[in-house]
Order: structure tokens, then sequence, then C-alpha cells
């Protein structure tokens, strides 16, 4: 239970294990399996596991990170770049300082407005920002881990202890199981917050050419509205259901 572990090389081979190259996307692990005849050192093995899951998923964050931050700025560049020049050349043509340009201006803002689409399509900007919070987010619940295993070594360790050695196991690894949940969330929020992204950008690329196709067939009710949704046309008189006269008393 001791988060120190046994000895120094049972920690240099996990920090080695830490710092393997990691994998091209985040891929399930084996449980680890053994015995449990020794519950203190199983407890120990399965913490050196979940941490170092949690080391494995903040460094492959970052690591993705590195790669859409230099194609961002390089996109976010070059459309800073086009649209100053495109903005130069009208200027300088203008002034006579350098004749026939003007003409190119159209080229480099079109240049400019092509980078700065290609990152938002690409979510190139928003997709370095979320690996970011989200590596934060997976270290401080690491913090919070560690925190929380030291608490609970001190509390066997010095005693008196509370309730039985059972008892103290599975609190133990309810303390796991619900840093791996939280360490899952937060990754499984993180992919739906890039599909959402992903879809909105696709979405938003077929509206204009969807709605062109409607407006040449006129109006066109929405799924779900029977013969009440069509209005009878103007002037005309509602056909009323006949009612029986009242019957003589």
């Amino acid at each position: 239970m001791q988060p120190e572990g046994p000895g120094r090389d049972g920690r240099a081979s996990d920090e080695a294990a830490a710092a393997a190259p990691l994998p091209g996307d985040l891929t399930g692990r084996r449980f680890p399996l053994g015995d449990w005849a020794e519950p203190a050192d199983r407890l120990h093995e399965l913490y050196r596991w979940v941490e170092r899951g949690a080391l494995e998923t903040a460094a492959w964050y970052l690591a993705d990170r590195v790669r859409k931050r230099r194609a961002a700025r390089a996109l976010r560049t070059g459309a800073v770049a086009a649209a100053l020049v495109g903005t130069a050349l009208p200027l300088l043509d203008l002034t006579g300082t350098v004749g026939g340009v003007a003409p190119w201006a159209y080229l480099a803002l079109l240049v400019a407005a092509a980078c700065a689409g290609g990152d938002r399509y690409f979510g190139l900007t928003s997709g370095w920002m979320r690996d970011v919070a989200t590596a934060q987010a997976v270290q401080r619940r690491l913090q919070v881990l560690q925190f929380e295993w030291a608490s609970e070594s001190v509390r066997e360790v010095l005693g008196p202890t509370e309730g039985t050695a059972g008892e103290a196991a599975e609190r133990c690894l309810s303390v796991l199981r619900r840093f791996s949940e939280d360490v899952t969330e937060l990754v499984r929020a993180e992919t739906v917050g890039w599909m959402v992204e992903f879809h909105g950008g696709v979405a938003a690329l077929g509206i204009q050419g969807g709605t062109g196709s409607l407006r040449g067939e006129g109006t066109v009710s929405p799924p779900g509205m029977g013969v009440r949704g069509i209005v009878p046309p103007a002037g005309g008189r509602p056909n009323m259901p006949r009612q029986r006269p009242p019957e003589a008393r």
C-alpha cells in the first residue's frame, strides 16, 4: 500500500515503462493479475499500473498538442501574412510605388481566407487547447490520487487501523477505481467534443447547398405534421361534421 514502493529497482522499472515510446493512439491495457497472498504488494502493483496509465494518457495528449500547435501556428501566420499583403498591395499601387499589383490583392486575401478556414475546419487551434486542458485535468486528478493514496498508507501505518484488513483493501481499490473512471470520463468528454466540432464543420459546409435545393420546391411541411398541418384556402368554408337534430320529447 506504500506509494513509495519496496525499493529503487521497482521504481526504476516503472519509470522506464512510463518513458517508453507511446502508441499511435490511446489503447486499452491488460489488467495486472497476480496472487493476492500478499495484499500490500498487489495493491502497490495496482497503484503503479493506474498511475502509469494516467501518465501515458497525459503524455499522449501533450504529444498530440505539439503537432496541432505547429500546424495551427503555421496556418494562422500564413493567414495574417496574406491579409497584410492583400492590404498593402492596393496601397502600393495607389501611391505609384509598384504599379499593376492591385489585382494580386484578391489572391492574397483568398489565401488568407483559405488558411483561416483550414484551421477552423480541421480544428487545429481548438484541438490544441483541448489537448492542453485534458492533460492538465489528468495531471490534477493524478495529484489528488497521490495524496489520497498517501493518506490511506499513513492511516494503515500509524494506526489505529479503522476496520478490518479487508475493508482497508476495499477502500484502496475504491480509490483506484474512482480515479480510473474519472480519467476515462475525461478522455470520453474530449472525444465527444472533437466529434461535435467535426460534424458541425461538415454540416456548416452543406447548409448552403441544401438550402438552395429546397427553395425551388415550395414549402415543405415538417415531419410529424399530418392533415392538421394543412391550412384551408382563403375564403373557403371549413367542413364541419354534421350533427343530428335534437330529439323531440
